[in-house]
């Protein structure tokens, strides 16, 4: 792999698929029901009968954060890099009736259900996502992170804009969203870990800027909270305060701040981020894809344990890599 930005666009897609299907069997379960079923998750598991989101799911299924963030990587190719929010609302929709009829009950999340129904009933795409502030956008940006350079800042939170109009047009959702597509751009481009998350605060703010305003903490501050917080700590009482105190729901105010309190406690290292996520409780999906991303796109592929990929690769049917060279064709030099 000679172009060293190839292996950290594929750490960062792989990494979102790995934090992904490491925390699918654990989602919207409680840390003590987790404790309960699993003891620790330290690898694939499948998805548990009496969970019914994951039921019947394969050890090492990925989610609809996965499959989403692939629509949009998907797009921006066969866009140029100019990703039309009428376009993406069209494939959510076409991928949940896939979903649907695979009998799937991991579907949209809940502002992303809501805008796409919207959308159906023939409302604006510009006035569809005028609520949402969960962490869908946020989820399946990390494409726009590998396609476009974080700076100039306001011209890329542009591009971040784009992937959220139809569902999370919120200076919330845009910041969440912004704020993981930077730190995935500057980690692609080099920057180490906490260069990276100091990316992520600063989009997070230009992202604020963004969109229709709503009532909600300041996504960039409580980042910058979240990273002091947790920082020192030994890995269970981070673990602790981060449940506690940083909260792990689908609120972007509290997942996206989580997922840096996340790679704070487990640097660099993909594996222990996604692990670390999967024992959270909530959205420990989310939460695992957005810290997979981010800390394999500084690490990159390579950093990634090479037969955790290929369960990726054989349970999904995934196969990244002509996607992150067509998305790195699209990054200005």
């Amino acid at each position: 792999m000679n172009d060293p930005r190839t292996d950290r666009a594929l750490g960062a897609l792989y990494g979102l698929a790995l934090g992904d299907a490491l925390g699918m069997p654990t989602q919207i379960m409680s840390r003590a029901a987790i404790t309960a079923r699993f003891g620790r998750v330290t690898g694939f598991e499948a998805g548990p009968e009496d969970n019914p989101v994951a039921a019947g799911m394969p050890a090492g299924s990925v989610t609809d954060d996965t499959d989403q963030a692939v629509i949009v990587g998907r797009l921006l190719v066969e866009s140029a890099g100019r990703l039309d929010p009428t376009v993406l609302a069209r494939a959510l929709i076409e991928w949940e009736q896939e979903m649907r009829a695979k009998g799937s009950s991991d579907l949209l999340g809940p502002s992303t259900k809501a805008a796409l129904d919207a959308v159906t009933r023939g409302v604006p795409v510009s006035e569809t996502g005028r609520t949402g502030t969960t962490n869908g956008a946020a989820m399946r940006v990390t494409p726009v992170g590998v396609a476009f350079r974080h700076l100039p800042l306001e011209h890329f939170v542009d591009r971040v804009v784009d992937s959220c109009q139809v569902t999370h047009d919120t200076t919330i959702g845009i910041a969440g969203a912004a704020a993981v597509a930077a730190a995935v751009s500057a980690a692609v481009d080099g920057a180490g870990l906490v260069q990276a998350m100091d990316a992520a605060e600063s989009a997070a703010a230009a992202g604020a800027r963004r969109g229709h305003w709503v009532a909600g903490a300041d996504i960039a501050a409580r980042i910058g909270w979240a990273r002091r917080l947790v920082a020192g700590l030994p890995v269970d009482e981070a673990v602790d305060v981060i449940s506690e105190l940083i909260g792990t729901s689908v609120a972007s105010q509290e997942s996206v701040p989580a997922a840096f309190a996340v790679l704070t406690v487990a640097g660099d290292d993909p594996w222990q981020a996604c692990l670390l996520a999967a024992n959270l409780g909530g959205d420990c999906d989310t939460i695992g894809a957005i810290a997979g991303a981010v800390s394999g796109a500084v690490a990159g592929l390579s950093a990634l344990p090479a037969e955790a990929v290929a369960t990726l690769r054989s349970v999904n049917g995934l196969a990244l890599e002509p996607l992150a060279e067509a998305l790195l064709a699209l990054r200005p030099a």
